[in-house]
């Protein structure tokens, strides 16, 4: 079933009398259970994308069609509702609550939410993460790689039907890195989508397939296969 379709999409920022293009016409399908990794460098629009596709923006124009509907038709209120129940996201800098047990993280967007046995689902998603045995532990208490777990729970926690990922091992050593990627991973294997947002080549090649942006442009669509990455990469940096 395919749970994104992106159609001449465009982004545009007005200030005063310049209008700056980010997005300059983007087409593709995102099919459920797939993990995308969206790549570019610095200012190549894929941050911009990324907010558009889990509804913390809107596009000047083209078609954003999210399981079957077009996202344009509905209200803010809406999509801050459907935001909560289908994404999940991850961030580089993990925006955990300080001061505030790994628990009580886990069951922040549950408040939210209509579900009900916060405390039984976010301890569900821990165990998912391998991080039972850091429930009652303060976020401060807790390791980079073992933070970033934490929010790939919470990011589980209301069973969404995408998880976000933006540049989740920017903060971390290799080691807590590659963990983090292969939790991701694993949750693909189970069926999750997961769509990666990163500048990173490491990073992008754990996904099954690699969306190349530069200046709002899609320059590659292919699945992640055994050739070097790095031919692939040369176009991102002329």
């Amino acid at each position: 079933m395919t749970l994104i379709n992106i159609s001449n999409l465009k982004k545009d920022y007005v200030t005063g009398d310049v209008t700056t293009s980010v997005l300059k016409g983007v087409d593709f399908k995102i099919e459920e259970g797939e993990f995308v990794a969206i790549m570019g460098p610095s200012g190549s629009g894929k941050s911009t994308l990324m907010h558009i596709l889990s509804f913390l923006d809107r596009p000047t124009s083209g078609i954003y069609e999210f399981k079957g509907q077009n996202i344009n038709q509905f209200d803010d209120d809406y999509l801050a509702e459907l935001r909560n129940q289908e994404i999940g996201f991850v961030f580089q800098s993990f925006n955990l609550l300080p001061r505030t047990t790994v628990l009580d993280n886990v069951k922040l967007p549950l408040v939210y939410s209509k579900k009900k046995n916060h405390e039984e689902m976010a301890k569900k998603s821990l165990e998912a993460v391998g991080l039972s045995h850091r429930l009652n532990y303060y976020t401060n208490q807790i390791s980079g790689g073992e933070k970033q777990r934490v929010a790939i729970a919470r990011a589980l926690v209301c069973d969404p039907a995408v998880i976000f990922a933006d540049e989740p091992t920017g903060n971390l050593d290799s080691k807590s890195g590659n963990t983090v990627m292969f939790l991701l991973q694993q949750l693909n294997n189970q069926g999750r989508t997961i769509i990666l947002v990163t500048h990173e080549t490491d990073t992008a090649n754990h996904a099954k397939r690699i969306i190349r942006i530069k200046d709002g442009n899609i320059l590659s669509d292919e699945p992640v296969t055994n050739r070097t990455i790095a031919e692939a990469d040369k176009d991102l940096i002329k």
